[in-house]
This record gives structure tokens, sequence and C-alpha cells, in this order.
């Protein structure tokens, strides 16, 4: 692991967004909380909180890091959820990859509980797919 001891301790945000492809009808059974395990923003919400905050358990050399905010919300399109985890703290290193794991771990989770609604005759997911993941921010600012 990168000692950080030496590093100043600062004000860091990062920003994660990406985005599941699924079938129009799966993303209208969502918005419309008409799916068969509930409501799938609110579960998935959860999950990417509690990945966020466990980061350093999932990525062997990442530190453990006091976060104090982590955020995940979501829009919709036609055919697409798009998905952002924001992350604070304020500590000696940054949070990119609890923002990463946040979002990707949310958007699993739709995928998840909409898997029935997705697969195809042979048991394929020939729709659903995660993409444009990514950092979208990085912040730093000093204490005053």
């Amino acid at each position: 692991m990168v000692d950080i001891s030496e590093k100043t301790v600062s004000f860091r945000t990062a920003v994660a967004e990406g985005e599941i492809v699924l079938q129009p009808s799966t993303v209208e059974a969502i918005r419309t909380q008409s799916t068969k395990k509930g409501d799938v923003l609110t579960v998935s919400e959860i999950a990417g909180i509690q990945a966020a905050k466990k980061t350093d358990e999932i990525i062997p050399l990442c530190h453990q890091i006091p976060l104090t905010s982590v955020n995940i919300s979501f829009a919709f399109t036609e055919d697409r959820i798009h998905g952002t985890c924001t992350v604070k703290t304020t500590y000696s290193t940054g949070v990119e990859m609890e923002a990463l794991v946040g979002v990707t771990t949310a958007l699993l989770s739709i995928w998840d509980m909409v898997k029935y609604l997705e697969k195809d005759e042979g048991g394929q997911y020939p729709v659903a797919r995660l993409e444009n993941i990514r950092v979208v921010l990085k912040e730093k600012r000093e204490h005053a």
C-alpha cells in the first residue's frame, strides 16, 4: 500500500457515473415500481452507499478512508438508467475508487433486481449491460 502518512489532510470529493442499458419495458417497470423485488432504486441506492463504505475490503490496496458523505442518484432515459455517485471526505488521499465502486454496485443491484425481466428464452441478457463507467470529477481543497 502506498504510504500516505505525510500527505496533507484535505477536503476531497469524487464523482463517478455510469449507465445500465435495459429494455424500455424494464426501465418503465422500475420507474413505476412494478417489479417483483420492490423499489429497485431505493435498494440500489443503499447498495451503492454500502459498497462505497467498504471499498477497502473489495480493492486490496485501497486505504480505509473515513467517508463523510456518499450520495447516489439516478436519472432515466427510455432505455437506460444513469447513475451518479458523489463521495466526500476530509483525509489525506482521494475517494475516486469509492465513487467508482459505489456507482458500479448501484447499477449492478439494479441488474440483479430486474434480471428476470431481461432474460431471453435461452436465459441470456441480450440487452442489459453497464456502460460509460468513469470518474467525472476529482477535487481537492486545502484547509483554510
